[in-house]
């Protein structure tokens, strides 16, 4: 392209966008159009981004998580007393004063009912182990006290005390057959046990008749490079018949078929809605070509070629574009990021308590799209404005 050629782009791009304010009205209605769009989508995806961090930070590598071989969650699992000690023997588990740092589990759902709502939601109660918190480096009473073995007392996670109505130190609930006291609420950095409530295997496996049986048993490992070791020691057991795998592979696991469901219904309400605001950005920028034929015709009739014309109504577009997402990104952001809220866990059918999480990547993704929809908005009328015949333009009043 010639000097010329990017003289004349410059120069009408210059007074395209000086006279923009003179179609100030069309302009706003498509730019509110493009944010509105945006900040649905960013919206929406940042459940599936909250939902990801929430099991990302749950899992750790040198923690294993040992299931019935098949399985692939805990609710379809089942362990003997017998197992989960040999599971415990292993060479490769972290011992300490009070033997391996190992927590034999059992894994109920209750009904909750929710704050927001009232109605009843699907809340995990968690049969731990002994062991259990030094198997959660990040864990910590930060009110009230941990139950005490033996008895009928239960710790809440932050998360759950938040979202669910009567978690609160010192209430009572009915879950199975038994009134339970709650004696604390635990921290554990965001992560899935604080959507959980906690109390004693062995007095939960008699609340709910289960005998002996757990349903996982996780182990603390020498380092992560130990899995293998462990995996293969008790493969060959012959009493044992069992799936090993770390929890951080078994959280992210879980995270597929929400983030999966979250991110396609996101992108299809996105598209949806984007539809609409290219009407609106098609409407405002026909609107602009035609209270210009006359001036686009005058500069045609002057040497202008077409591909400034072009890009002059192309830059109009992608401004509205650019302001419109730049204004979705911040209403998203203030409006969604580290809101509370609870969701289905699919792999367990319990309620899973996160923060809607807007990150950079999600933010430049909504003004990709925004830019996107603007361009879309602006190459049809940017079309006809090159091919509009001079001598027509000249005779328009």
């Amino acid at each position: 392209m010639s000097n010329n050629s990017w003289a004349q782009i410059g120069a009408i791009t210059s007074m395209n966008v000086r006279n923009m304010s003179q179609r100030a009205a069309s302009s706003i209605v498509a730019l509110i159009g493009i944010a509105g769009v945006v900040t649905v989508l960013i919206g929406v995806l940042s459940i599936a981004e909250g939902f990801k961090a929430v099991l990302e930070i749950s899992g750790s590598d040198d923690v294993a998580i040992v299931l019935r071989n098949g399985a692939t969650d805990e609710m379809g699992s089942g362990l003997s007393q017998e197992q989960t000690r040999l599971i415990a023997d292993a060479r490769e588990a972290v011992r300490d004063d009070q033997g391996p740092v190992a927590s034999p589990e059992l894994y109920v759902v209750v009904d909750v009912p929710l704050k927001s709502t009232g109605t009843a939601a699907n809340v995990p109660l968690r049969g731990v182990g002994p062991q259990a918190a030094k198997l959660r480096s990040n864990f910590k009473i930060v009110d009230g006290e941990n139950f005490t073995p033996g008895k009928f007392e239960i710790v809440v996670g932050k998360g759950a005390s938040m979202q669910f109505s009567g978690l609160t130190v010192g209430s009572r609930l009915r879950l199975g057959n038994a009134d339970w006291t709650i004696t604390g609420i635990f921290e554990d950095r965001g992560s899935v046990a604080e959507s959980e409530i906690w109390t004693d295997a062995t007095v939960l496996q008699g609340a709910y008749n289960r005998g002996t049986s757990y349903q996982s048993m996780r182990v603390k490992l020498t380092s992560p490079s130990a899995m293998q070791a462990f995996k293969d020691e008790l493969s060959t057991n012959p009493r044992l018949n069992v799936r090993v795998i770390s929890e951080k592979q078994y959280y992210a696991e879980q995270s597929k078929i929400l983030v999966t469901l979250v991110s396609t219904i996101g992108s299809a309400i996105a598209i949806l809605m984007g539809l609409g605001a290219i009407f609106a950005a098609l409407n405002t920028m026909y609107s602009a070509v035609s209270s210009r034929t006359r001036e686009i015709a005058t500069l045609r009739a002057l040497g202008f070629g077409p591909a400034p014309v072009i890009t002059s109504v192309l830059v109009e577009a992608l401004l509205i574009g650019l302001v419109g997402g730049a204004v979705g990104m911040v209403v998203s952001y203030l409006a969604f990021n580290g809101v509370r809220a609870s969701t289905m866990n699919f792999a367990t059918f319990s309620q899973l308590t996160f923060a809607f999480t807007v990150t950079p990547p999600l933010l430049i993704q909504g003004l990709t799209y925004a830019l996107i929809l603007g361009f879309i908005g602006g190459l049809l009328p940017s079309l006809r404005a090159a091919k509009l015949p001079i001598t027509t333009g000249l005779r328009e009043l």
